[in-house]
């Protein structure tokens, strides 16, 4: 661990200031900081401001002087450097997020279980495609488990909150991915600490289906971009492109990544750009009004869902339309809703309960709970060509 502090040539205040940070970890640098009486206030982002009368004192603690240009770049490279822009704090529906930075071999990623128990075999089989990445797997305590009660569950709320928090929180720790879906992630979601998570700085979130609401709640309440993608009990089976796709999204993101694996047909043709928005039908509707909800406004809505009657999935469409979600929407972007009913038939309520909203629409995206599920970050921009049948990503979904 380095402490490092560059001279007094910040002015403020009628003062001159240093800046004081720690290429290891906050933890690290809050210690030194309180050791030394610096106040609590003085911390900005992701160093500490420090007057010039105390440069002297604070090398002589053990800080290591350096150039404010070094500061900067061993920030960089440490992944400590948070720029005010990138600051997680909520935003408004439709502004872009913020992105966590890429992965890189041999970093640490937690698997946890915010909802439903896992298979063992399946587990193991996900967890050794991540580690053939090269990534460092942190398996929480929770994730084999199931409630004794509940078996719906894999564990207490308040345990899977722990869990989660302790992933997130772990500086070690770049990204979260998710070990299933399954039910209970809204039961957890309130009892996370949202100024902790802010403090710890943008990291990867990863899953599908019940994840949408964290996917929700961490746009909502934080400005992160998490990417709805295959959890891991799902890497070790099924499409191997969902696989592939996940990967170079989190190792080799770029712009003008297609999130279509073929031409989607169009319900409402047109073109439309925003960020993209959404994630399970069912979870959106069932959040309505309930802290961290994000709504569709200027965005692009992506939504999905599984084995729903087709009177449901024209319930949950209708409950959002009613609560104004889809307003101001600028396009929409529909998965295959395989087990809801015919093709047909649910062409038919898509065309009935959504081309009224004027929008440009697409559908039968590989998303979500089919073989092929092509992971996309939220709160990314995106355009959506109804015309040419494309969705594509304006910006990278990672940096």
């Amino acid at each position: 661990m380095t402490l490092l502090i560059d001279p007094p040539n910040a002015p403020g205040y009628g003062r001159m200031w240093s800046h004081l940070a720690s290429d290891e970890s906050f933890d690290e640098l809050h210690r030194f900081a309180s050791y030394l009486g610096i106040p609590a206030r003085g911390f900005d982002n992701d160093h500490y401001d420090v007057p010039a009368d105390r440069y002297t004192d604070v090398v002589d603690a053990g800080a290591t002087p350096v150039s404010s240009r070094e500061l900067v770049r061993r920030l960089q490279v440490a992944g400590l450097r948070r720029r005010k822009s990138g600051m997680l704090t909520p935003r408004r529906p439709g502004r872009p997020s913020v992105r966590a930075r890429r992965l890189r071999a041999g970093d640490v990623v937690a698997v946890t279980s915010p909802a439903g128990p896992v298979t063992p075999d399946r587990l193991d089989a996900g967890l050794a495609v991540v580690e053939s990445w090269g990534l460092s797997v942190r398996l929480m305590d929770n994730v084999r488990h199931q409630h004794e009660q509940l078996s719906y569950l894999s564990s207490d709320d308040a345990v899977r909150a722990a869990d989660f928090m302790q992933a997130w929180g772990d500086p070690k720790v770049t990204a979260v991915f998710c070990a299933r879906g399954g039910y209970g992630a809204q039961r957890m979601v309130d009892l996370l600490d949202w100024e902790a998570l802010a403090a710890a700085g943008p990291k990867v979130l990863v899953g599908f289906s019940d994840v949408t609401a964290l996917h929700q709640a961490f746009s909502a309440r934080l400005g992160l971009s998490t990417i709805h993608g295959p959890v891991v009990t799902s890497l070790g089976s099924g499409d191997e492109s969902s696989r592939e796709q996940l990967r170079a999204m989190l190792f080799e993101p770029s712009s003008g990544l297609s999130l279509n694996s073929s031409l989607a047909p169009a319900l409402l043709p047109g073109r439309a750009e925003g960020v993209l928005v959404g994630g399970n039908l069912s979870l959106l509707a069932a959040g309505l009004s309930a802290p961290g909800s994000q709504p569709a406004a200027d965005s692009i809505a992506v939504l999905e869902d599984v084995s729903e009657d087709l009177y449901r999935i024209d319930r949950l469409l209708t409950q959002l339309l009613r609560a104004g979600w889809f307003d101001r929407v600028r396009g929409i972007a529909l998965g295959q809703f395989p087990g809801c009913g015919s093709a047909e038939s649910v062409r038919y309520l898509f065309l009935d309960r959504l081309v009224p909203l004027g929008v440009p629409i697409l559908w039968d995206l590989s998303v979500g709970h089919v073989d092929r599920n092509l992971a996309f970050p939220l709160g990314v921009p995106a355009i959506l060509d109804a015309d040419a049948g494309t969705l594509v990503l304006k910006a990278s979904a990672l940096v």
